[in-house]
């Protein structure tokens, strides 16, 4: 897939990690539709960075969380461009037990709002525009919270309803792959610690102890935190490279999934 001339919808591109992807597609020439809610500063931030770019973008303020206004979304991307190729499924609540403490009846509602069922709404919407396109490619950003669980040196950054949701998202990927084929490819990007994501600039993060934070990165294989552009050169391998990958999950960690037991030698045997 070539990106310049296409039509992107990104979702949280305010900042961090949808923010770098929204910048990149737009350099590649996309035209962007980029639904905000939150986070006003980091939004006109953005929106300021996008406009010295001269890059066709359209910012709608939606609450991904209310399917009436998802829908009204994808009707405007409708009204305006008639097409859709390229969605960037990136909503999430991430929950830390750090930040939060234990989950209260609200805030289980809030993460299954958030990090599962606007996920599944944004795409629903988007899917007859998408294949409508003849050529799509749906990258939906989770968390490897969802293979590990609240255990381990990251238990004090991963939830239960978070886990549990980026558990169902892979679910959603391979569904949604089934669906959407042939004419639209849809993966998986499920990421571990990062910059903004996770790990350093968010507030679970600064409330650990360094001990606590050491310990996470001797889990890492690669003994170090993930970085934004990592992170965007992954998407755009999915969007323009990987033409015969859809259903499938790349994992990006650095090993923390691995962990950090050692292969021990091999034993002199006794034949």
């Amino acid at each position: 897939m070539k990106i310049s001339g296409k039509v992107a919808l990104v979702l949280g591109a305010s900042k961090g990690i949808g923010k770098s992807i929204a910048l990149a597609l737009a350099r590649e020439g996309a035209s962007l539709i980029l639904p905000y809610f939150d986070w006003p500063e980091h939004t006109r931030a953005t929106m300021a960075e996008l406009a010295a770019q001269s890059s066709d973008h359209l910012f709608i303020e939606t609450d991904l969380r209310n399917p009436e206004q998802v829908k009204d979304l994808l009707a405007t991307i409708k009204q305006r461009y008639g097409k859709l190729h390229i969605l960037i499924n990136n909503i999430e609540r991430g929950g830390m037990p750090i930040v939060h403490g234990p989950y209260t009846p609200e805030q289980w509602d809030l993460e299954m709002a958030t990090t599962l069922k606007a996920k599944w709404w944004v795409f629903h919407h988007a899917l007859p525009l998408l294949k409508s396109a003849q050529e799509g490619a749906v990258v939906t950003l989770s968390s490897i919270a969802g293979r590990i669980g609240r255990s381990g040196p990251a238990g004090m950054i991963f939830n239960d309803g978070y886990s549990a949701a980026n558990r169902a998202v892979s679910s959603f990927t391979e569904t949604w792959a089934r669906e959407a084929a042939p004419l639209v490819r849809v993966n998986e990007l499920m990421l571990g610690f990062f910059e903004t994501r996770h790990a350093e600039q968010t507030r679970g993060w600064a409330l650990l102890s360094e001990q606590e934070k050491q310990a996470i990165i001797n889990h890492t294989l690669l003994k170090r935190t993930g970085q934004l552009d990592e992170v965007v050169r992954t998407v755009l391998f999915l969007l323009k490279d990987a033409t015969f990958m859809t259903g499938s999950t790349i994992i990006l960690d650095g090993g923390y999934l691995l962990g950090n037991s050692e292969v021990p030698p091999m034993p002199t045997g006794v034949l």
